[in-house]
Formats: structure tokens, C-alpha cells, sequence
């Protein structure tokens, strides 16, 4: 197997990685959200938190509502550094394959 096949099947490998771990991720917040919908049409009350970001390119937009919406909030900053993490790690993957 030449070079440039082994650049081809890792780069491969990290796409597939990627896809993997997005469609992870969707999942994981449907179920959230869905979560959320049915703990309050169960429990009735009006107080409901929810804290979640939103990746601009490298800037995480970070948002909270409710009571204890301060957790929330820090919990989505802790995904999103550890979000720009995985991108610079999968980032710094790649360009060692392609060295």
C-alpha cells in the first residue's frame, strides 16, 4: 500500500469518526429536548431550565434559561471547550496523516 493510500484511508477513518460522533451528538439532544417536553407536560410547573451553546466557527455562543440557568450555562462552556478541543486534536490528526 503506497502513501498516499494510507493518507486517503486515515483521513477516511477520521471523517467516518466525525460523522459517528455527530450523529451521536443529534441523538443525544432529540432525546434531551424530548426529555424536557415530557417532564413538563407531566409535572406542569412553569419553572423549566435549559442551558445550551452554538458553535459559530471557533465561537461558542452559550445561553440559560430558568431558575438555575448559572449551571446550565456553565455546563454548555464546559462542552464547548471541550468541543474546540476535539476540533483541534482531529484537526492536528489530520495534518500529522498528511505529513
Amino acid at each position: 500500500m503506497g502513501e498516499k493510500e494510507k493518507i486517503a484511508e486515515s483521513v477516511s477513518n477520521g471523517q467516518q469518526k466525525f460523522l459517528m460522533l455527530f450523529i451521536i451528538g443529534f441523538f443525544i439532544i432529540f432525546l434531551g429536548i424530548t426529555i424536557l417536553i415530557i417532564a413538563t407536560l407531566v409535572y406542569g410547573e412553569s419553572s423549566a431550565n435549559f442551558g445550551g451553546f452554538i458553535f459559530i466557527w471557533f465561537i461558542p455562543i452559550v445561553f440559560g434559561v430558568g431558575p438555575e440557568s448559572k449551571w446550565m450555562v456553565l455546563f454548555a462552556i464546559i462542552l464547548a471547550v471541550l468541543g474546540i478541543a476535539m476540533l483541534l486534536i482531529m484537526r492536528h490528526k489530520i495534518k500529522k496523516a498528511k505529513d
